[in-house]
């Protein structure tokens, strides 16, 4: 295995509360939130620390984007549904929090010549016209990769740092054995 670090950019990670909330009731509750049923069927609420945004919806679903680890996230959405409780007594204590997808990028220290590696590596999507990278799906793990022709890698739909990781490190060698890299 090669060993190539990555950086984690984005993680997005869901909660169901197993209760509708009354959206106009919660949103004084929450400082600086945007509430605009015209544009968007929830409440959108920006935390600084952890600097996330949470998305929440009257069925009870929550969605926090823009945490940068796992713990973040999972932070960001307790103290949302701790705030959320100051005005509903009702929501539960207890609910489940899934890691829906984790965005990381890496930098393969190489530059790659896309056309050569669309001809040769298995499951990619290749049109420069339309966006300047190389779609590549991986099975195991189960991620999506994007190739630039600078050597830069982000890597999309990974549930886990490890599949992420695993997915970038997979994708190196693969380029390495059909001499792409």
């Amino acid at each position: 295995m090669t060993d190539v670090p990555i950086k984690v950019e984005n993680i997005v990670a869901s909660a169901t509360l197993g209760k509708s909330i009354e959206l106009p009731k919660v949103a004084p509750a929450l400082e600086g939130v945007e509430y605009n049923l015209e544009q968007f069927p929830g409440l959108v609420y920006k935390l600084k620390e952890p600097k996330t945004a949470a998305l929440i919806f009257g069925s009870g679903k929550l969605v926090c984007t823009g945490a940068k680890s796992i713990e973040d996230s999972i932070k960001a959405i307790h103290i949302t549904v701790d705030k959320m409780r100051g005005l509903d007594a009702d929501i539960p204590k207890e609910f489940e929090i899934k890691i829906q997808n984790i965005v990381a990028s890496a930098n393969l220290g190489k530059t790659l010549n896309l056309e050569a590696v669309a001809l040769d590596l298995e499951n990619t999507e290749y049109e420069p016209e339309q966006f300047p990278g190389l779609v590549y799906r991986l099975e195991d793990p189960k991620v999506v990769l994007l190739l630039f022709g600078s050597g830069k890698v982000v890597c999309t739909g990974a549930k886990s740092f490890d599949d992420a990781q695993l997915g970038v490190e997979k994708t190196k060698e693969r380029l390495g054995e059909l001499d792409l890299i």
